[in-house]
């Protein structure tokens, strides 16, 4: 055998492992950056399901059960089509990080934004009930996951980094100050930044509906891991937004009782990333003792026949 036909032979057992070992790092590579992306317990589990349902397709065509593979290919489609539609927000996001070459997120995702003490949410639930009995409107956005992108704002606002407190959140809805009129962004405990102008949702909506409303709606429209609290200045009636919908008009026990279960939620998401970032290590170290192997063998083989 001469030198190019022991290349050759090489080269074909190098693809014949190295092929399919890429095929299912790919696979696990898009499955990692979908789960960063979507990240909540119950979405996980139909994300779950799915997978499952493909590998028990590809499972049967395997082993010559051409009917159920058949009717589990259908299943695989149908499902695949109710979760695009379900989990719009998430795949659009996906889209717009790999159209902008932000792929390095995905796989390195920002550390998620600490989960909302009771003395926090009662400071907010105290400021929003002062402002609804006094009629001065106002607009909150409480981020329930990972910080959100400066980019979804219409204008960033001015950055404080403050302490949430009632009276703080109180004196800057007041009519006389330059920052009335904006949002307001808390992440975990702090107050972020304020007059903050938020896209306005083009949906149709009620006609009572003023603009604190409908950008209420919007930026939960293209931010799903935020809540929006908005009090009315015309009614004094206290709204909360999410994911594009409002639920109104709330009290402000309601508006506790919901803030509390929100972010006690936050507290029991599962720890995707970094599971999946050791098994991805693990997997990766492996595949490389693997085509080290892989690769003596030729030279050993060539040894013994010198």
């Amino acid at each position: 055998m001469n030198f190019w036909e022991q290349w050759l032979a090489n080269l074909d057992r190098v693809r014949f492992f190295l092929l399919p070992a890429l095929d299912i790092g790919l696979v696990l590579l898009l499955t990692y950056m979908v789960l960063v992306i979507i990240g909540e317990r119950r979405t996980l589990w139909m994300v779950r399901g799915l997978i499952f349902l493909m590998l028990a397709a590809a499972l049967s065509k395997a082993i010559g059960l051409q009917l159920l593979g058949f009717v589990l290919d259908k299943l695989v489609v149908g499902s695949a089509v109710a979760m695009a539609f379900m989990l719009q927000g998430e795949f659009r996001r996906l889209l717009e990080q790999i159209g902008q070459g932000r792929l390095w997120q995905l796989l390195n995702p920002p550390r998620e934004a600490p989960p909302q003490p009771d003395s926090v949410i009662d400071e907010i639930v105290d400021a929003v009930k002062e402002l609804s009995q006094n009629r001065t409107g106002a607009l909150l956005i409480l981020e329930t996951d990972k910080p959100i992108d400066e980019r979804d704002f219409s204008v960033p606002g001015v950055r404080l980094n403050s302490e949430v407190s009632r009276e703080l959140l109180q004196t800057i809805f007041q009519t006389t100050t330059l920052l009335h009129d904006g949002a307001v962004l808390i992440r975990g405990s702090r107050v972020m930044a304020a007059g903050v102008i938020l896209p306005i949702s083009e949906r149709s909506a009620s006609r009572q509906l003023g603009t604190r409303h409908r950008a209420a709606m919007g930026i939960t429209e293209r931010v799903e891991h935020c809540i929006c609290v908005v009090v009315s200045e015309e009614t004094g009636s206290i709204s909360l937004a999410e994911r594009g919908m409002l639920n109104r008009p709330l009290t402000s026990s309601r508006l506790r009782e919901i803030l509390r279960a929100k972010f006690s939620m936050a507290v029991e998401r599962e720890a995707v990333a970094p599971t999946l970032r050791s098994l991805g290590r693990r997997l990766g170290l492996q595949g490389l003792s693997v085509l080290k192997r892989l690769f003596r063998l030729p030279s050993s083989a060539s040894r013994e026949k010198k």
